[in-house]
This record gives C-alpha cells, structure tokens and sequence, in this order.
C-alpha cells in the first residue's frame, strides 16, 4: 500500500545520499508502523518505507482465533475470528499517526492542529506470488534511491529516458551480472497502481 501525506507535503523527512533523514512526525509513522502488529492480532507487516511526503508498505494479513467449537456459551461467538480488512488497517493506521502527531504538533506549537496528516484514500495492490513480493520488497526498500527522480521531489532531475534512469536504478542495486543473470527487464514489473 502506499498512502500520502496531505497535498503531498514534505512533512516525514528528507532524502540525503539516497537514504531517508525522518524528523519528528516521520519517526512517529515509523513508530506506529512497528506497533502494528503488538496491536492488532492478524496484522503483520513486512517491507516499509518512511518518504518525505508518503509511505509504502507491505501488511500480511491473517485469519485469527479458536477453531470452531460444537456449543459454544450463549454471547461467544463462533468459527475463527475474523482478519482486520486491509481498510480498517489503515483508518487505525492513519488514525493513530494522526492522533500521536496532534499531540506533537501542540508541544512544538501554540496554535492547534486544525487539519489532516494524510490524504483521503491510498493505493492498494494485492501481491499474488512470492516473486511478485519481492519485486514490490525492493521497490520499497530501494524507493529513497529513486527520489532524485520522482516528481513528487522539488529537486527531481527532469530527463525523458526515464527507463533509462530505472535501469540506471537497477544496476546501481543488483549490478549488471545479477540483472543479466536473473533476466531481470530493465524497467522493473512492479504494479501500475505503486506510484512511483
């Protein structure tokens, strides 16, 4: 999933030499993340990124709870309790970062947080196999490297080969060997709807 800060703000950091530089609000994103799982029974999380204006992340979702019992007392319910959706992961996500950045926003400041942390919705896509995982795990991992090239960045490098620029990305990580040897193509398969 990938969701994003309010009309794109710069508000979680900055990317220095290809790595991430979190101020305040985007090690309190990177702390609600790890909580996630303490929280939520059936929620876990994988792959994740803190950008300076939004966040990719990979939650693994599961079906939780006791095996279905034969009479179970009057109240209880029955079957496996259901998993959190992948939209209530994220209202308590968002809720959360919210909430924690609220509070923060009133110690720094004297005036009161009047508005929202992050944007109405997100994107969302399903991973379907293993190999598909661990090209969206590196395109997350590795997404501080592109950021001289995103358009979301005020210093992006304008260039119109931009294929070229991920292959460029791609070497820069696996090296030329590796890519030839794993047939990887020189623009990356990752889903359409992960923007870049």
């Amino acid at each position: 999933m990938t969701i994003c800060a309010l009309n794109r703000e710069h508000l979680f950091g900055e990317i220095v030499d290809g790595k991430i530089r979190l101020n305040k609000t985007g090690k309190i994103i990177q702390s609600v993340w790890s909580e996630l799982p303490q929280n939520y029974q059936g929620v876990n999380t994988d792959a994740f990124v803190v950008m300076p204006n939004h966040i990719h992340g990979i939650i693994v979702l599961s079906s939780v709870g006791a095996t279905p019992c034969g009479c179970p007392p009057p109240g209880q319910a029955q079957g496996p309790a259901p998993t959190m959706s992948l939209p209530d992961v994220v209202h308590r996500f968002k809720s959360l970062t919210t909430t924690r950045y609220r509070k923060s926003f009133l110690q720094d400041h004297s005036q009161q947080f009047s508005g929202c942390l992050w944007q109405r919705n997100y994107y969302e896509h399903v991973v379907r196999n293993e190999d598909e995982l661990n090209r969206i795990r590196e395109y997350v991992l590795y997404n501080p490297l592109q950021w001289q090239y995103d358009r979301e960045n005020p210093e992006c490098i304008q260039d119109n080969d931009y294929e070229k620029q991920w292959g460029d990305f791609e070497e820069k990580i696996f090296g030329e060997r590796i890519i030839q040897q794993a047939g990887m193509s020189v623009v990356p398969d990752v889903s359409e709807d992960i923007p870049v």
